[in-house]
């Protein structure tokens, strides 16, 4: 072979010579103008209305989205939701032609909505993508049509429309009820707040909070003297504002701090990923099933002197739990309820609290079975089984931190009670023997046989050290 060719063969054989790839570091850093599905800021204190993560939304996205009316930009335009989007207009202009009749220009709810377009952008986590004149429309429209709904609900305003389909189907406005309360169907509280000042429809003596329980209470159902001592409530939007009836205590803003990641009731196991869940005598931790602790002598009573489902106490082995209504609109309320305490740093975690410890009671069927005999699960969402699963599926990879909890004195005192002690053993040895009339009937046969077998050992016993006398 020619020495050339040789040597060109050589090079070849090698591959080829790499050469340095120049990629600019300032255009990797330079910022994207797509919108953003999270923007930088959405941790802030003003950012309220958060888009459901895909792990939440995979458990039960049904819950989480409208069934008939979109409100605000997340479900706006869908497909299934136009009928009543058409119905929006059709109240706006009532709403119009009422504050005309009032004396009030009705330009000024635009004027209202568009100085408050900061805030209202301020308030979703992501990007709108809308301009100034969209975003306005729809805020005008979204929020007019709940104020009229609440107007004409709480006879605030005379509605002459008797046929209207939305008030007088029956199917309609509890659908819309359960819709004004799912997390991403909201619009900002200081929107509706300064709708319902502008439109000066009511007197002064009424507020926004009132009208707004009335709407509700067709679902929730409680006396007038519950909704009286939350009319001064600040809320952030309806489903806080809601959410914050059901609060025993005030709300306690969250830290920002370590939040301890927990599996409520996964498989019926109870996980945590850090000892830092215990207290020093290692009792705050996530309870037994209703049914294991009643074997290890924890009594259950209804708490009927309390105005919140979330007054739970416990008290010389006794569990006081307010009865709670289980049907499809509690549930939608409690799911939301825990999306918005996990995804909004300053919300306090009471929904998320009591659903944890709900869960932990109900982990099995007879579990759902065994609160219903006692008064405190009143069931209409299905079966017990479906309300067992629900339980289970809405504590799933939920963040809660018992120590910060307001129920952790519950979670400590139950455990503690159910640990030790000589009310545990008998407990234990009456579920046993007594439990059930086969078991009563079996357990009393043996103790007569006994009892019959002792007093033919001690006669045969007697007769022996103590014969009759002339033997």
């Amino acid at each position: 072979m020619d020495p050339h060719t040789q040597q060109s063969a050589g090079q070849n054989s090698q591959g080829p010579v790499p050469t340095s790839v120049v990629v600019d570091i300032h255009r990797l850093t330079s910022e994207d103008n797509d919108p953003k599905l999270l923007r930088e800021s959405a941790g802030s204190e003003s950012c309220c209305i958060v888009r459901i993560p895909h792990s939440l939304a995979l458990i039960n996205h049904k819950a989480y989205e409208p069934k008939i009316v979109s409100i605000g930009p997340y479900h706006h335009g869908k497909e299934h939701l136009k009928m009543a989007q058409q119905h929006k207009r059709r109240f706006l202009k009532f709403l119009v032609a009422k504050v005309e009749e009032n004396g009030t220009d009705p330009q000024e709810l635009v004027n209202a909505v568009s100085s408050l377009e900061g805030d209202i952008r301020g308030s979703y986590s992501e990007d709108l993508g809308l301009e100034s004149e969209k975003l306005v429309e729809m805020m005008v429209l979204d929020g007019c049509f709940i104020l009229t709904l609440f107007f004409v609900v709480s006879g605030k305003v005379v509605y002459t429309n008797l046929d209207d389909p939305i008030f007088r189907m029956p199917w309609i406005l509890p659908s819309i009820r359960a819709d004004l309360l799912l997390l991403e169907n909201q619009v900002p509280f200081v929107l509706l707040q300064a709708l319902f000042e502008t439109s000066k429809l009511v007197t002064s003596s009424s507020c926004l909070n009132e009208l707004a329980f009335e709407f509700f209470d067709y679902s929730l159902h409680k006396p007038e003297t519950f909704w009286t001592k939350h009319y001064s409530l600040e809320a952030k939007h309806l489903l806080d504002l809601i959410r914050k009836t059901f609060v025993p205590v005030p709300c306690q803003r969250s830290n920002k701090e370590n939040y301890l990641t927990v599996l409520c009731c996964s498989k019926g196991k109870r996980k945590a990923s850090s000892k830092s869940s215990l207290n020093d005598n290692g009792f705050l931790g996530f309870v037994l099933s209703a049914k294991k602790l009643h074997l290890r002598g924890i009594k259950f009573k209804p708490r009927m002197n309390t105005d919140s489902i979330l007054d739970i106490r416990f008290s010389n082995g006794v569990l006081h739990i307010p009865p709670v209504v289980m049907d499809d609109f509690t549930a939608t309320v409690f799911l939301n309820c825990v999306a918005f305490e996990q995804l909004y740093a300053d919300s306090s975690n009471h929904i998320t609290s009591y659903v944890a410890f709900m869960a932990c009671l109900i982990n099995e069927e007879s579990d759902a079975a065994f609160l219903s005999e006692r008064r405190i699960l009143e069931n209409y969402f299905g079966t017990e089984e479906e309300v067992s699963r629900f339980y289970k599926s809405i504590g799933k990879d939920v963040a809660l931190d018992l120590e910060r909890s307001y129920l952790a004195k519950v979670f400590e005192g139950v455990n503690e009670y159910s640990s030790k002690g000589f009310h545990v053993h008998c407990a234990e040895f009456v579920h046993t023997h007594f439990d059930s009339p086969w078991t009563f009937a079996s357990s009393f046969a043996a103790l007569l046989l006994l009892m019959f077998a002792a007093l033919q050992v001690f006669f045969a016993a007697y007769s022996y050290f103590k014969p009759p006398k002339g033997k």
